[in-house]
């Protein structure tokens, strides 16, 4: 098993984020770094493996591999277990560290504790913030690899008018869309950041279902087809005057976009068309006002303006129940830093990657909005998912 962390043409990709790694390593005050989670092994190796990278605030890193990786570089040694780190280690000349950065937020409480011990005494420290920190904004080739991935999203929802027929129900079109995504080359599933986030393929939601209020910290909820899983399509029918929102993964290379387009069911009222066309308002204001050194909470701040100055406040960000952002980070996981919402003071940084989603949800209609993915740029934000927002009508 090889790995592009031992190729030439991640090479420069592997230098880059470890630069970044460090400069948020130096913030915190952490002189070692031992990162274990899927997400960041990713990002920082470039594949998926069983290990450790370890990685000194002056000193090579060191990618601890465990079966069936195979190492095939200087810095790259097998281990059976993590206990096995510090020893290697000390052979190797590696100082112990002062103040070791774990991933809290990333991996178990059982293997926080485990990995603690195999340093002995040592002050241990958040290194989930460097993580985020380091994946905030993204590198150029990032920023391919989501750009591809967001022609790929928009050529899969071409295919949705024609997935559609008469008297469906939202699960069944939802599972027609997952089969164009799955034929189109999306990799089937959904990284998300967060341990009690959950969903499948992505959203479909339809007509009152649309108000059914989730337990998840997704900007829509839905009741889904089972309690094991209350997010999404519900099973229900899709009737004339019905809006149908749909918002499906986009994951076919490791990172992903995030964008939700709206059909209807015959026609909607001119409520939901004024709704519609509010969140197109909303997004073209965003893109032109947010740009490096624009306070996060001051975009949601003007998209709520929006929304009150066109009477729909009502309805915003939900019905029954209400979310307080209208969007969020993306790249390798779903809901990344930073969300944009209110109290967020944090202030916009070139190459950040942004899903912005500004919805309404209408009693019987249901959900209506435009979420497109975005890079921040010096001028305003580029569109990485540059998908028709016309609303139209399904035809059976």
């Amino acid at each position: 098993m090889t790995f592009p962390l031992l190729t030439e043409e991640f090479k420069d990709e592997f230098d880059l984020r470890v630069s970044k790694v460090r400069m948020a390593m130096e913030r915190h005050e952490i002189d070692a770094l031992l990162v274990a989670s899927t997400v960041n092994l990713y990002y920082l190796t470039g594949g998926i493996c069983r290990g450790y990278f370890y990685l000194p605030i002056d000193r090579e890193p060191v990618f601890f591999m465990q079966p069936p990786a195979t190492p095939a570089g200087a810095n790259e040694v097998s281990i059976r277990k993590p206990e096995q780190i510090s020893a290697i280690l000390e052979e190797r000349g590696y100082a112990r560290p002062r103040r070791l950065g774990l991933e809290f937020d990333d991996l178990y409480y059982s293997e926080v504790e485990r990995l603690k011990k195999v340093f002995g005494e040592v002050t241990c420290a958040d290194g989930t913030k460097v993580m985020r920190e380091a994946r905030l904004t993204k590198t150029p080739l990032e920023i391919k690899k989501m750009r591809e991935d967001g022609l790929k999203h928009c050529a899969v929802y071409s295919h949705v008018d024609r997935c559609y027929q008469g008297d469906m129900t939202d699960l069944e079109l939802q599972i027609e869309i997952e089969h164009v995504l799955r034929k189109e080359g999306c990799l089937g599933y959904l990284r998300v950041a967060g341990s009690k986030m959950e969903i499948n393929m992505g959203s479909l939601l339809a007509g009152p279902n649309a108000d059914a209020p989730s337990p998840y910290d997704f900007s829509m909820g839905g009741a889904g087809v089972d309690p094991s899983l209350p997010v999404g399509a519900s099973g229900m029918i899709m009737k004339p005057g019905m809006a149908v929102m749909v918002d499906m993964n986009g994951g076919f290379n490791g990172y992903q976009t995030d964008m939700t387009r709206c059909w209807t069911i015959g026609e909607i009222n001119e409520k939901g068309r004024r709704a519609y066309e509010c969140s197109r308002e909303i997004l073209r204001d965003l893109e032109s006002f947010a740009r490096p050194g624009v306070e996060i909470g001051e975009m949601y701040r003007r998209a709520v303006r929006i929304a009150d100055e066109a009477g729909l406040s009502d309805y915003f960000m939900g019905h029954a129940r209400k979310v307080a952002f209208i969007g969020h980070g993306v790249g390798i996981e779903l809901n990344e830093a930073p969300v944009i919402m209110d109290r967020n003071k944090a202030l916009l940084e070139e190459n950040m990657t942004l899903a912005i989603e500004p919805k309404f949800v209408l009693p019987y209609i249901g959900a209506l909005g435009v979420e497109n993915t975005y890079v921040v740029r010096e001028n305003g934000l580029e569109n990485l998912t540059p998908f028709s927002e016309e609303l139209t009508a399904l035809m059976p």
